[in-house]
């Protein structure tokens, strides 16, 4: 008995350690009632590509094992993160908020929705992470985890009569992308 008990406490503690990380989730509402609402232009030299790994190909009639199996492919060649998939941007910016949101409209084709107090799994294709967001301060956070424990972590704040935004992709402590954008009202 005595084994048995080692057995099965062994594996919950081997099994806990392999397990998935997740973000903690962020409280909703807009606690400093702050407007990030407006249309706005990136600052030149603020663009920004993280490489080669910002983009897959998915066959167009590939079986999903087939397109899971070429994305892991692709995964491998770039360091395991997939969480960069999810990073959008542009030129042009628009804001739309309300009590209980917020739209971000890239170059007016992307749209991003974030609710405050966010907590779900998103996903692109095959590709699936963890995403909360809401407010820290002045500022809004949005994270994103990949099941490699991959985050994209973006901050949007007002400073001095600007939007900024911080990228960061980090894994635990190591940070493999930063990038500051500054948008300026339109």
């Amino acid at each position: 008995m005595k084994g048995l008990l080692l057995a099965i406490t062994t594996l919950v503690v081997i099994s806990a350690c392999g397990s998935r990380p997740m973000l903690e989730p962020r409280p909703g509402g807009n606690p400093h009632l702050i407007d990030l609402s407006g249309n706005w232009v990136l600052r030149t030299g603020d663009e920004f590509s993280i490489g080669d790994e910002q983009t897959f190909r998915m066959p167009r009639t590939a079986s999903r094992r087939q397109t899971e199996t070429q994305l892991s492919r692709s995964k491998r060649r770039s360091k395991g993160s997939s969480v960069h998939l999810f990073l959008e941007s542009g030129k042009a910016l628009k804001v739309s908020q309300t009590d209980y949101g917020l739209f971000f409209s890239f170059d007016r084709a992307v749209v991003e929705e974030y609710s405050f107090g966010e907590n779900r799994m998103v996903s692109i294709g095959p590709i699936s992470a963890q995403r909360v967001s809401g407010w820290e301060g002045p500022s809004f956070v949005v994270e994103t985890l990949d099941e490699d424990g991959h985050a994209l972590t973006e901050r949007w704040q007002i400073v001095d009569a600007a939007l900024v935004r911080d990228i960061t992709i980090a894994k635990g402590e190591s940070v493999s992308f930063s990038k500051r954008q500054v948008f300026e009202r339109e």
